[in-house]
């Protein structure tokens, strides 16, 4: 689980860290396969979730 200290990337750094369009990670958050939370109207994807996503797509593959 996500502690206090978790680090908050935007959606440009999420899009660098997966190489992946800007539609793409708002359809993986839109679909919950990306947590994110709301700030205002902004939008931030804790990187453990980041990194929990791609964690399971490697088990998908598998």
């Amino acid at each position: 689980m996500t502690t206090a200290a978790t680090e908050l990337l935007t959606v440009p750094e999420v899009m660098a860290r997966l190489k992946l369009g800007r539609s793409t990670v708002y359809d993986l958050i839109r679909s919950r396969r990306l947590t994110s939370i709301a700030i205002g109207r902004s939008r931030r994807i804790p990187a453990d979730a980041v990194r929990d996503f791609i964690v399971q797509q490697i088990e998908e593959a598998a």
